[in-house]
């Protein structure tokens, strides 16, 4: 290509570029921007280098704006369509390659992103392929400044070698929860559920210590967690259970579909397997138990979900509080035994210093967030069901009573508000 095609092709891209974000929201104006930008497009095939080299840009702003991959991945997937997501996927794949190495979690989301380019190439006519690439582009280019939760790929904390597979024990806990995911049998799903809780209990005491003795200079973390809809109020109070249960707070963010969850690395690993798990062992009692109703003939089917999700976010935060609490309290007098006559402290001192930094991390992050009480659940049957998915989950401990439906979950979320 000449400098003078090359220069016509940047001016195409340009005008198409200034046409789309200079439209006004609303009224057709945004749609009319577009398609005043794509007929340009479409017009010029020597354009194409250019426009995806803008693109590419755009991903490196939304990253640099505190965007992560799954979360840019999480709004295409709410406003637009499969075509755009897969344009995503090619655009994040090519910013990505710029970078020698990049942390685990975002190796994790591009390896989702690269199956959803593998499997679905996007074909389209040249005006239709234009379109698709603009309202990506307008999404792209409107993305706010959020929160960072870590440094944008090639900074230098990039730069040190990633370590050599995952910790043995996480290793354990993510067979178990597998596990107890696909038996069918309840007392089997128990057994595994409760070993991988007690686990999880004992890794994060375990890393606390080490930290403590070796005067290791851990500091808190953050990672994002989708909360995605329906019933999205219930699942975040879900995964703040699980993460207040693992040391860690969680902040939900409802206008982006997201949860920021701070703590410890050793235990934003663990919130992140075991809501995982819960969420699919939450949905799948879900459905079987709505199966059983529609047979009844009971045709509520909107607010027999909703709480039933509340009613098993409540029990499941309750008995995972409780299971947390056995295992520190067992770990501390085994932690006082061994050390008494050593002249050191125990365990407890060394997990407030913990939460304490995460509080502080968490406050630092988000100074604007507020405590809010959710609706309470309005169908009995739907919180007895889901009381009782929360007991066949099987998280060892929990008391035996629980709220009714209507008198809200009694938990307490904390919501980013939306800007």
């Amino acid at each position: 290509m000449t400098d003078d095609t090359a220069g016509a092709a940047a001016r195409t891209v340009e005008r198409a570029l200034t046409a789309v974000l200079s439209a006004r929201a609303g009224e057709g104006g945004s749609a009319d921007g577009i398609d005043t930008g794509a007929s340009l497009l479409a017009a010029d095939p020597a354009a194409d280098a250019e426009l995806r080299r803008r693109g590419e840009q755009f991903v490196r702003l939304a990253w640099e704006r505190g965007w992560q991959p799954a979360d840019v991945a999480r709004l295409v997937r709410r406003y637009l369509d499969g075509p755009h997501l897969r344009l995503l996927a090619e655009l994040t794949a090519a910013e990505a390659r710029r970078h020698e190495r990049l942390p685990p979690r975002w190796a994790a989301q591009l390896a989702d992103l690269d199956e959803e380019r593998d499997a679905r190439p996007y074909r389209a006519d040249r005006f239709s392929y234009a379109t698709a690439v603009l309202e990506l582009y307008l999404l792209l280019a409107r993305l706010p400044a959020i929160e960072p939760v870590g440094p944008v790929p090639g900074t230098p904390v990039h730069l040190a070698a990633p370590a050599d597979g995952e910790p043995r024990m996480l290793t354990r806990i993510r067979a178990l929860l597998a596990k107890a995911e696909a038996t069918g049998y309840p007392q089997e799903a128990e057994a595994l559920t409760a070993k991988a809780q007690e686990l999880m209990a004992r890794h994060s005491i375990d890393e606390a210590l080490l930290a403590d003795r070796t005067h290791r200079g851990d500091v808190p973390g953050a990672c994002r967690i989708g909360v995605d809809a329906p019933y999205e109020t219930a699942k975040a109070i879900l995964l703040d259970a699980v993460a207040s249960a693992n040391r860690c707070r969680a902040v939900w963010n409802s206008a982006y579909g997201f949860s920021t969850v701070v703590g410890f690395e050793s235990d934003l690993e663990a919130v992140e397997l075991l809501h995982t798990s819960l969420l699919v062992q939450g949905t799948a009692a879900m459905t079987r138990a709505e199966a059983a109703q529609r047979a009844a003939g009971r045709k509520r089917t909107k607010t027999f979900r909703q709480s039933f999700l509340l009613a098993y976010a409540h029990r499941i935060g309750e008995r995972l509080a409780l299971a947390t609490e056995q295992v520190t309290a067992e770990q501390e007098t085994a932690t006082a035994t061994r050390e008494s006559g050593e002249g050191v402290g125990g365990l407890l001192p060394v997990l407030a210093a913990r939460e304490a930094a995460v509080a502080d991390r968490t406050d630092r992050m988000f100074p604007e967030t507020v405590a809010t009480r959710v609706r309470g659940a309005t169908d009995a049957e739907g919180w007895t069901h889901g009381t009782s998915a929360a007991d066949a989950a099987r998280v060892p401990g929990g008391p035996d009573t629980a709220d009714g439906p209507g008198g809200g979950t009694g938990r307490r979320g904390r919501i980013r508000p939306a800007r």
